[in-house]
């Protein structure tokens, strides 16, 4: 009689969950953020399949339609149940996980080809007005500590450049081309983008440079631009905390985020005769499919919307 160790089965299915995360780090280049993502569904998704099907699942080629549909079953009827885009994600990820499967031969029939995901209406992204702009941008202005000189560039950079939280976070020094007036972030194929960014900008992130981070620094060594109370690289848990303070300080009342600043970026730039084109390259997009999203805002509205509820 064979006896099961299914915990070391379990251990076999995790290292080939790992494997899958590696490939998408080295062959699409996705960010930490998409990584984590996808490590946090498909490990969920593990959890489940071990608390109800238990010792009959060996590997992921055990794995059948009908417990992925029971798993989304679960999604939609728990106590508290996950919003049809949040399932929709999950399945993407379960989805990308077995057509890896498969071309890896680790899985010679994918339980996932007819499974189809739950419609998701699109929701059109929210965006500040230029007035609430404004206000947010000038609330960090009171004062001349170096944490107000360095928030004051920080939010400016978000906005007038329209660049991603991790790319703002993720910026040195020598990344700063004066001369040129733009900001060097490499895109997700590894090549460098310059995004230029306007002289009101470069005069805030020079005066941060020559009188806030100096304050802030403690290591001589360090090359982030944008430093923490403790002369660390700024995170982008600490921008997003930086960003809600200086909202309900400006008295905003939207959930206001990074990316409400680059959406209103996008929007703003569009309805002042930029090109949807000139956009997708100022916001690293790879398709001008994702560009157009803010195409169809603009004719909706025909003015910049006004934010009210969480992006």
């Amino acid at each position: 009689m064979t006896i099961r160790h299914p915990v070391r089965e379990y251990e076999a299915m995790d290292e080939q969950l790992l494997a899958f995360l590696s490939y998408l780090e080295q062959e699409y280049q996705y960010s930490e953020n998409t990584i984590a993502a996808y490590r946090n569904d498909l490990h969920q998704f593990l959890e489940y399949l071990e608390q109800h099907v238990g010792v009959s699942l060996s590997a992921w080629s055990n794995v059948t339609k009908a417990d992925i549909q029971t798993y989304l079953t679960h999604m939609k009827h728990k106590e508290q149940p996950y919003a049809s885009s949040t399932i929709a994600r999950k399945v993407a990820a379960i989805k990308s996980f077995f057509n890896y499967l498969s071309a890896q031969a680790i899985v010679e029939d994918n339980p996932t080809v007819e499974i189809e995901s739950p419609k998701v209406k699109k929701r059109l992204p929210q965006t500040l007005s230029p007035t609430e702009v404004e206000r947010l941008l000038e609330a960090p202005a009171a004062g001349d500590s170096a944490k107000n000189l360095r928030d004051v560039s920080l939010l400016n950079v978000l906005y007038e450049t329209g660049m991603r939280v991790t790319e703002v976070v993720s910026l040195q020094l020598e990344d700063i081309d004066v001369e040129q007036a733009t900001l060097s972030s490499p895109t997700r194929q590894g090549e460098a983008r310059a995004i230029p960014i306007a002289d009101t900008t470069l005069s805030l992130l020079s005066d941060y440079l020559a009188h806030g981070r100096p304050q802030l620094a403690s290591d001589p060594t360090e090359r982030a631009l944008f430093l923490n109370h403790r002369g660390e690289k700024l995170t982008r848990q600490g921008l997003w905390l930086i960003i809600k303070g200086y909202a309900r300080q400006a008295g905003l009342n939207t959930d206001v985020t990074p990316h409400t600043l680059r959406h209103s970026f996008a929007v703003h730039r569009l309805s002042h005769g930029l090109k949807l084109e000139e956009i997708q390259h100022l916001l690293g997009h790879a398709n001008i499919s994702t560009t157009q999203i803010y195409a169809q805002m603009e004719a909706a509205d025909g003015e910049p919307p006004v934010a009210t509820t969480t992006v």
